[in-house]
């Protein structure tokens, strides 16, 4: 199985101007297509739910923010510089934003630090403030440090910052990606499956909106008008940390004023949660993680000018949450909590005392009091945690033991390339844990041909391309470790193909081979010497040992190949000769006929060869007719020249030497009837 090192990338260039409202923002979505993005959660690859994520978002999106669009990976397999803007940054045409993404086949590699600089370069990130959001399901494959990148562009931009998702990621992978966020002030949060992806896109978009207005360098600050107007804002008297709540005032006075939470006697222009007013009189807010006495604010867009506030409390939340005591390696088990205070705080399981804010597998709250969390790979002591979203305070926790799970696997000792083979093992612990086939003694972590084992304890595998020492894995979906192994040797499989040597031009060959080694095999027709991967007509074995193809329209020499569907190896190969379509082929008869006659005529039809069967007949029919049909036949006699009436019809016929007995055709000729 091969892990996605797929990755999403947004990126926001934001020119304010103080001389009124705000100029249009221009995002740039940079998506990754590198071919582990085919990697499956919940049985849908990861590309599907990146693409019904991108269309959910962009739906949504403000008419006011330019979008473009750019992809890498999506045209070779092994370019780092695979990189292309698919679209400007322009007004949004949803249809065709959403058209360019459902386009997208990932197949290339992951340059995590060149698409960031790509962005970057593309936002004019020097001389504008710039923010780059990276979704990503794995690291960096270009010999690069994104971590220092992010350090660097960091220091030489503007106001550069990258928020990261973490797509998919084990827990060791996240602090590799954890770091760009950090070097450039920005936020990491994971995400597991679609629902969290979606949540994490619109927490990173909360997150944005929130930035504070950065004046350009160089632009004079205008004096602020002098404001006369008095808002009043109301408010609840308390709240609890960490929950969400309405806000309302008497006054919108420009789209780009917004409304804040600070706490109280906090400095003139101090900001913190906030949203834009735009034409509503009312909104919400999340209440900060630490409680204490704050402030509720109307703020001028303009100068950052107090218009009016309400003093508010926040009192600490009293929340419960339960857990079993103990739990086996990569199940799932059951966590319920008391209350939630915000849809978007979450609950973790990390190890016990763990530092604040240390996250690992998560699900976001939303509205239950009960969910499932998946136990680590790893053996020990954990806490599960109830953590805020916004401030990522931990309100509640519980311990657990986690224990190692007790699994055996079975595979045949020997396997043929290419083949299926049935596996078993004693249990599931988790159903998106998955069987895989690796080279023996490769390295923890490494993947191949795989399936999910669901709720099954059996499936089948296919075997590798190349003979040699394997083993059959049990391996973990959290944590990717392997739980048990099983040794199997994959030896070489024989296969013969048998066709015609010769073959006239468009016409069909008939062949055959000594054996199936798996239905998705197929028999292909190239050129010959073709190289490895060449394909050309095809059809697939399935569970047949013959079949036919037409072959190609242009002569010259080809070659028949039986293909491993694992692998593409090549099996067994048959070469022959396409020659022009009228004609003639011998097989040891020595038929000789001219090459036209007219409708009805009696042409003379001579051979060489000696009488070889008690049944042989020279027949005359249609050249598509089948070998041993024919609109009229003759036996053989000792004299080697017979009379031949062609049909009364045109068209092109065939005159046959027929060994009837041994089911041969010694001989063909091709004559056009006008």
């Amino acid at each position: 199985m091969k892990i996605l090192k797929a990755t999403l990338v947004a990126a926001t260039a934001v020119t304010m101007s103080f001389s009124g409202a705000s100029a249009a923002e221009d995002v740039v979505i940079v998506y990754d297509a590198s071919g582990s993005m085919w990697g499956q959660i919940d049985g849908t690859s990861k590309i599907e739910i990146a693409r019904e994520v991108m269309a959910d978002l962009v739906t949504g999106w403000s008419a006011d923010i330019n979008l473009g669009l750019v992809a890498y990976g999506h045209r070779s397999e092994g370019d780092c510089r695979d990189i292309e803007t698919l679209i400007e940054p322009g007004p949004l045409d949803r249809a065709n934003f959403i058209k360019k993404v459902n386009g997208i086949q990932p197949r290339g590699k992951t340059p995590i630090s060149a698409a960031v600089q790509h962005a970057a370069d593309l936002l004019s990130y020097r001389d504008n403030p710039a923010t780059v959001v990276l979704i990503s399901d794995g690291l960096e494959t270009c010999q690069a440090d994104p971590c220092a990148l992010a350090g660097q562009l960091a220091q030489q931009g503007v106001k550069f910052t990258t928020h990261v998702v973490g797509f998919d990621l084990d827990d060791k992978a996240h602090a590799s990606l954890a770091c760009i966020a950090e070097n450039t002030g920005g936020v990491f949060v994971p995400a597991q499956n679609a629902a969290e992806l979606k949540d994490a896109l619109a927490h990173v978009q909360s997150v944005m909106d929130l930035q504070p207005m950065v004046q350009q360098e160089g632009e004079a600050t205008p004096e602020p008008e002098q404001q006369t107007a008095e808002i009043e804002v109301q408010a609840p008297a308390t709240v609890i940390t960490g929950a969400s709540f309405a806000v309302t005032y008497s006054d919108n006075l420009h789209a780009n004023d917004f409304v804040t939470i600070v706490p109280a006697g906090a400095d003139e222009g101090s900001e913190g949660r906030y949203f834009r007013v735009g034409d509503k009189n009312e909104g919400a807010l999340v209440a900060p993680a630490t409680p204490g006495l704050y402030e509720v604010r109307y703020v001028q867009s303009q100068g950052h000018n107090t218009l009016g506030s309400t003093p508010i409390e926040v009192v600490e939340a009293e929340l419960g949450i339960a857990a079993p005591e103990q739990v086996t390696t990569g199940t799932s088990f059951k966590v319920t909590w008391s209350s939630s205070i915000h849809p978007q705080d979450f609950v973790t399981i990390v190890p016990v005392g763990s530092d604040e804010g240390t996250e690992a597998r998560y699900f976001r709250v939303g509205e239950n009091t009960e969910n499932s969390l998946v136990a680590p790979a790893e053996p020990g002591l954990y806490e599960v945690r109830y953590v805020l979203n916004n401030g990522r305070r931990t309100m509640a926790s519980t311990p657990v033991e986690v224990i190692e799970a007790e699994m055996a696997i079975a595979a045949p000792e020997q396997v043929t390339t290419g083949a299926s083979f049935k596996v078993t093992w004693s249990s599931s612990i988790h159903p998106q844990d998955f069987v895989t086939i690796v080279p023996a003694g490769s390295d923890e972590g490494t993947e191949a041909r795989y399936f999910r084992v669901g709720e099954n304890t059996e499936n089948s595998l296919v075997a590798p391309a190349e003979p040699g020492l394997y083993e059959v894995r049990y391996v973990l979906n959290n944590g990717r470790r392997t739980m048990a192994f099983t040794p199997v040797e994959v030896v070489g499989a024989e296969v013969t193909l048998s066709a015609p040597d010769v073959l006239r031009a468009g016409s069909e060959m008939r062949m055959s081979w000594s054996s199936s080694i798996h239905p998705q095999d197929f028999i292909t027709i190239v050129p010959a010497g073709a190289g490895q991967g060449a394909e050309g007509k095809y059809l697939r074995v399935r569970d047949n040992t013959d079949g036919k193809l037409v072959g190609p329209t242009e002569t010259g020499f080809y070659e028949l190949r039986y293909i491993l569907n694992e692998g593409a190896r090549i099996m067994a190969t048959h070469s022959f000769e396409v020659v022009p379509a009228n004609a003639p082929l011998d097989e040891g008869a020595g038929l000789n006929a001219p090459a036209q006659a007219g409708v009805g005529e009696t042409i003379t039809v001579s051979w060489t060869a000696e009488a070889g069967s008690a049944d042989q007949r020279v027949s005359v029919a249609r050249a598509d007719q089948a070998d041993f049909s024919w609109i009229a036949a003759h036996k053989v006699g000792a004299e080697k020249v017979l009379e031949l009436q062609m049909p009364a019809e045109a068209g092109a016929y065939e005159v046959r030497f027929l060994d009837i007995s041994g089911r041969k055709v010694l001989g063909r000729s091709i004559v056009e009837v006008k």
